[in-house]
């Protein structure tokens, strides 16, 4: 197996994703999302000028936040975040190239799997941890069903259609990282809304994890 950059250990495992941001908000934003309890924020390589949000995002946050980039596709988006100053590598698919790029920069990866195959392969190229989705569909069942077969230890989260009303079911199939897209933000939020928003996911993840602490 690949060596592999570990998944950080956070109080809260949740990954906020800000599909759609603008660079001139991200400041604000993220300013909300950390004085919130967030320690992960994903920038989807799909928004508005992406790795300019990455840099502001990067140098915005405290140290031991991790900023990173959603929908990596190529080695070249690689080598763009590592220089934006993002440390976070999430995509929606396997592939061991782009997954050894990240690698070799010390990023955290998260591909996207569906599958047992496709969480095999992942685990093998060294990922950090996977990205199960669209979780909505898999389920927490689904979802241990397949982690059944994986190497002990694996980190997995649940990502796509899962928001903090679903933690409590996710909480009692040992299932504790999240990735929360549209129902944490969407485009035009002002920072204030988002942080009201982030306030109250928090606070649902602490009743459902025991207060966050890992």
């Amino acid at each position: 197996m690949t060596s592999s950059v570990k998944w950080p250990a956070f109080k809260r495992p949740l990954v906020a994703i800000l599909r759609g941001i603008r660079p001139e908000e991200t400041a604000s934003i993220v300013d909300a999302l950390v004085e919130a309890g967030f320690e992960a924020i994903e920038i989807p390589l799909n928004s508005p000028e992406p790795f300019r949000s990455i840099e502001i995002a990067a140098k915005r946050a405290p140290g031991g936040c991790l900023i990173g980039a959603g929908t990596v596709l190529s080695v070249d988006e690689v080598g763009k975040l590592a220089n934006a100053g993002g440390r976070l590598m999430v995509s929606p698919n396997v592939d061991a190239g782009v997954i050894r790029a990240a690698l070799e920069k010390g990023i955290v990866t998260m591909p996207g799997i569906f599958t047992a195959t496709e969480a095999l392969l992942a685990t093998s190229a060294g990922a950090s941890a996977l990205k199960f989705f669209p979780a909505s569909v898999l389920g927490p069942s689904g979802i241990n069903a397949v982690r059944a077969v994986l190497p002990k230890g694996t980190e997995v989260g649940a990502v796509g259609g899962v928001s903090e009303r679903d933690f409590d079911a996710y909480a009692k199939a040992g299932i504790r990282i999240f990735g929360l897209g549209s129902s944490l933000y969407k485009p035009g939020a002002t920072a204030a809304e988002i942080g009201a928003r982030a306030r109250a996911v928090i606070a649902v993840y602490d009743a459902a994890f025991g207060g966050g602490s890992r």
